[in-house]
């Protein structure tokens, strides 16, 4: 059984963490196209994903409370509490910044005039800065469960 929640711990984590760090980079091109309906879309996937995540999350406590008491592992193991805090903020940079954000870029572009010049669309900067934030957390977290110190 601890094998299987560990594949689905990674499997969470490649299929659904993967996506939540990398559509905002593609409703940042979509931005700059112009492309409001594909902004808002692609806030709404990364709404599902960020919340989806949350299976990773416990997917992850249920491979720690399985494995083998050798490995003495506890939620204050350090590159465990790493971790989560780490995740933990890069979910709350996606809910509370990034796609609201997107939400309102998207309902600026749909509320511009046709043919109007294109100009950095509004939140570019918020929305680019707390993904990559947030993306650089989610990596940090990857290491530290590879190298686990």
């Amino acid at each position: 059984m601890d094998t299987l929640i560990s594949i689905l711990h990674v499997g969470t984590a490649v299929f659904i963490v993967g996506p939540m760090a990398i559509i905002p980079m593609t409703g940042l091109r979509a931005l700059r196209s112009g492309n409001a309906a594909q902004v808002k879309t692609l806030a709404t996937s990364t709404m599902i994903f960020s919340w989806l995540s949350l299976l990773t999350f416990v997917f992850g406590f249920g491979a720690m409370s399985m494995a083998p008491e050798e490995y003495n592992l506890s939620f204050t193991t350090p590159w465990i509490l790493w971790s989560s805090i780490l995740y933990v903020i890069a979910f709350l940079l996606n809910v509370i910044v990034v796609v609201p954000q997107m939400r309102k870029a998207a309902a600026a572009i749909a509320e511009a005039p046709e043919g109007a010049a294109a100009t950095k669309p509004t939140g570019y900067g918020a929305i680019a800065a707390s993904n990559g934030i947030a993306s650089l957390l989610l990596v940090v977290v990857v290491v530290l469960m590879i190298w686990k110190p």
